[in-house]
């Protein structure tokens, strides 16, 4: 691989490496040695040879240097505490049988590299591997941040063989433990849900979704209180709210097949929108997205219904240390995968009260992105001509630009009203039509934008634009953005 230049980073390198922050997970070996992450297949300890020692950005190192370590049981002796680690070195033990060491060790090769990483003081990267059913290797490896060497010792091990330990400690200031906060990953089904570790609420939704979903608490005292609001799967309307009427649909029979012949397709640029994998992926976001409505003859195992579903992953609201309440999933969502819609109440914008008090609205922007108001950005330059008539006219004279129906989740909602903002998000916003065809109204689903690893927080951006959001005092209100993503713009709005 490193002869075809097939590998992303070939040359090695001490610390982090862009693109694979902590928490990402691989989920082979093999996937760590294409990146250039940890560059062995079996062995526990990746480091820089003597021959790093002629380059002069690395002059006065002494070689070897251990740049990253795997710990994944493959040592009787090793001992993982999350932020602290007695750490086996490489050598001795039989790989290929029950693990257990037969032979000495000796200082050389990997373990002198931890030897010079604890005498010069260079950070590690440290990534623990688990069992994971949902892997295809069934392990999944998981980067969990830079740890320093701060001790070493020769001893005898448990099978009475010389051993080399070395204890090593995370550095602070990283983000919190993936790992230490889930007690890994959780790629087999619990077999009991009361073995989840901080559980404080068994099920918001009662039983309402076809998975349950738990929340767990690792971080503080913080209640979690099921009754401040009603989980609900599908959408209220607000009586202030005239509901449009049902959509014509089309005639095909079964599974709508040909795009050229079914009329919700023909709304979508004569195409699908959906391909078949994975249980329905979206090609790509659109303005709109038309799926098959009531009045369609097709079935309910359609592809052109696939964001109507429900919950397919299994996920999980969880406290974060500065974010509250969070959401992530226990299983690999693949980019174009549909994860939740957004519930709550419909209701007119003009009929809500101190909104700037109320942090779960969502206006349904659909129509002022379509008509690229106050700098919303277009997804798709022309919107098929076969359903412009549906789309209402721009009034010119109007200047109030706000959405004339928004989404309250305040008391009544479900899992989307926990999932947070970031500046760099794992999650999208599509408008979907379905029952009807009044754009102002859309379904508002959140897609993947991109594969995401199990227990990766799910976030989306919330679209606010600074100095927006005006508080009951006139006053123009800030909110700081705690989503530590690189280009984080550090202000919500």
């Amino acid at each position: 691989m490193i002869e075809s230049k097939a590998i992303l980073y070939p040359e090695k390198r001490v610390g982090h490496l862009p693109g694979i922050d902590v928490g990402y997970q691989f989920f082979s070996r093999a996937e760590m040695v294409a990146v250039g992450f940890h560059g062995h297949w079996l062995n526990g300890i990746d480091y820089m040879g003597q021959s790093y020692g002629k380059l002069k950005e690395y002059k006065g190192y002494t070689f070897p240097l251990a740049v990253a370590i795997v710990l994944s049981g493959q040592y009787e002796d090793d001992l993982d505490d999350s932020e602290d680690i007695v750490y086996t070195g490489q050598g001795g033990n039989d790989l290929l049988g029950n693990k257990r060491q037969i032979q000495d060790q000796v200082l050389l090769r990997g373990n002198l590299a931890l030897k010079n990483n604890m005498e010069q003081s260079i950070p590690v990267r440290v990534i623990r591997g688990h069992e994971n059913t949902s892997s295809y290797c069934g392990k999944v490896y998981t980067y969990d941040g830079l740890y320093k060497v701060i001790d070493y010792w020769a001893e005898k091990g448990v099978s009475g063989f010389t051993v080399y330990k070395y204890r090593l400690r995370r550095l602070e200031g990283q983000p919190k433990l993936t790992s230490n906060q889930v007690q890994f990953v959780r790629g087999r089904p619990l077999r009991v849900l009361s073995e989840l570790p901080g559980l404080v609420c068994s099920d918001i939704c009662n039983g309402q979704e076809n998975i349950c979903i738990p929340v767990t608490n690792l971080i503080d005292d913080t209640p979690f209180d099921s009754t401040c609001f009603s989980y609900s799967k599908s959408v209220k309307v607000s009586e202030s709210v005239t509901w449009p009427p049902k959509a014509p649909g089309c005639c095909c029979k079964g599974n709508c097949t040909n795009p050229r012949t079914c009329a919700c397709a023909k709304l979508n640029g004569s195409d699908f929108p959906y391909v078949r994998r994975d249980g329905g992926r979206l090609v790509e976001a659109k303005d709109v997205v038309f799926e098959c409505g009531p009045n369609c003859g097709c079935g309910p195992g359609c592809i052109n219904r696939t964001s109507q579903r429900g919950l397919k992953y299994h996920l999980e609201v969880y406290r974060t240390p500065n974010k509250g309440w969070a959401v992530r999933s226990w299983d690999f969502i693949p980019s174009g995968a549909p994860v939740c819609e957004y519930i709550g109440v419909v209701r007119r914008s003009d009929e809500l009260d101190n909104v700037s008090e109320n942090d779960y609205i969502f206006e349904i922007d659909c129509w002022q992105t379509i008509n690229g108001i106050e700098g919303r950005e277009r997804r798709s330059k022309d919107v098929p001509s076969s359903c412009t008539n549906l789309i209402p006219k721009m009034d010119e004279k109007a200047s109030d630009t706000t959405p004339e129906y928004c989404i309250d989740a305040g008391s009544f909602g479900n899992i989307a009203r926990f999932i947070n903002h970031s500046c760099e998000p794992n999650l999208f916003v599509q408008c979907v039509l379905s029952s009807h065809h009044d754009i102002r109204l859309a379904r508002v689903v959140l897609f993947a934008a991109d594969n995401i690893p199990p227990l990766q927080e799910l976030t989306y951006d919330y679209g606010y634009a600074l100095d927006s959001v005006i508080g009951a005092d006139g006053k123009t209100k800030i909110l700081p953005c705690y989503c530590g993503s690189a280009d984080c713009r550090k202000r919500l709005y």
